[in-house]
């Protein structure tokens, strides 16, 4: 009876009717330099179902939207200059690794002009990242969001897995191979 269930166990994942999860402590590992401050959670952490102002005026939106893939929040501001520096380098993550499996999701909380918004990316040449906004810090207070920038990793079934307070280098080979690893691109 137990050589059945291990074969009908190995079909089902040979298969992909079981998903595979994700090797996050394989995923860990490939962490050096500021990727170091990426601390991944012992077990997944439900996220906050508060909405957020899509960028334009386009309405609203919220985490449960993504659900299917793999999404890197930043919280950010245009006030907070690590924040700035580091929207090069996720518009660059983006543009490498976004796509049907993972997506860079960029949220200003607090006071952010709109017009700075879109100001400020235009400098940059970012036109590859939402100008998402959370006004009244409601979905920030919600994920524990005190201090910018941080950034959250957070899995297909809408889990928090991994959090990174502070700016990093997120066009390094270590942020790349840890989200590579993730979304089984590593390697290829």
């Amino acid at each position: 009876m137990k050589k059945i269930v291990a074969a009908a166990l190995y079909m089902a994942l040979t298969l992909g009717a079981i998903p595979v999860l994700a090797d996050t402590e394989a995923a860990a590992a490939l962490r050096d330099g500021d990727m170091k401050k990426l601390i991944f959670h012992s077990t997944p952490e439900a996220v906050s179902n508060a909405s957020y102002d899509l960028a334009d005026g386009a309405g609203s939106g919220s985490l449960a939207d993504y659900e299917g893939k793999y999404i890197l929040v930043n919280f950010w501001a245009t006030w907070c200059a690590p924040c700035r520096h580091e929207m090069p380098m996720l518009a660059e993550l983006q543009s490498e690794l976004g796509g049907d499996a993972f997506e860079v999701v960029t949220i200003a909380t607090g006071r952010n002009n709109p017009a700075a918004i879109v100001k400020f990316f235009d400098e940059i040449g970012v036109d590859n990242l939402p100008r998402h906004q959370d006004p009244k810090q409601k979905l920030a207070a919600q994920m524990g969001v005190f201090g910018l920038p941080i950034t959250v990793l957070i899995d297909p079934k809408g889990r928090e897995i991994a959090r990174l307070r502070g700016d990093a280098d997120w066009s390094s080979d270590s942020a790349k191979a840890v989200i590579g690893a993730l979304i089984g691109t590593e390697g290829s």
